[in-house]
């Protein structure tokens, strides 16, 4: 039997240090897979971010009014608490807080949200900083399309 060790001259030619071929082709399944994960994260988030502020929203028959660009969203919880874009705002700093909103041409859109257990004063109270910041194009938002909303308001019998 004979037998031939190598000499520092093998008879495979090696490339490269691990003596491999560079790899021609792309494997996208990891790619695909963490891409699917993170649609349905943010399929899942997407609702949760229109609304940070819990509401109760009166109802009303109101046709929704076309979204703008610049909106600057107002709400007022049921305890009265006033929010900007989620963030609340401590009791009596309104006006500071109004103010330093940045304004453009005739300035944002508010939309203000407010609880439906809250008095027509306290929601007129916020509405007049709101006039006095110079924020004037404020839109109500309620619950649209409520066939409720129009027989109760319209008896007056309590129901």
């Amino acid at each position: 039997m004979a037998m031939s060790l190598a000499s520092g001259k093998g008879t495979r030619r090696r490339r490269g240090r691990g003596g491999r071929r560079p790899m021609a082709e792309i494997n996208v399944t990891p790619f695909v897979d963490v891409m699917l994960v993170l649609l349905i994260i943010f399929m899942v988030t997407a609702p949760l971010l229109t609304a940070g502020v819990p509401i109760q929203l009166p109802d009303s028959r109101a046709d929704a009014l076309p979204q703008e660009q610049q909106q600057v969203a107002i709400s007022i919880d049921s305890d009265g608490y006033v929010y900007i874009d989620d963030n609340q705002v401590p009791v009596g700093e309104l006006p500071q807080a109004l103010e330093s909103i940045p304004q453009t041409g005739d300035g944002p859109d508010v939309t203000l949200r407010a609880d439906r257990a809250l008095g027509y004063g306290r929601v007129m109270a916020v509405m007049g900083e709101l006039n006095r910041a110079g924020l004037n194009r404020i839109s109500l938002v309620t619950n649209g399309g409520q066939e409720r909303a129009l027989v109760n308001s319209g008896s007056g019998t309590g129901e």
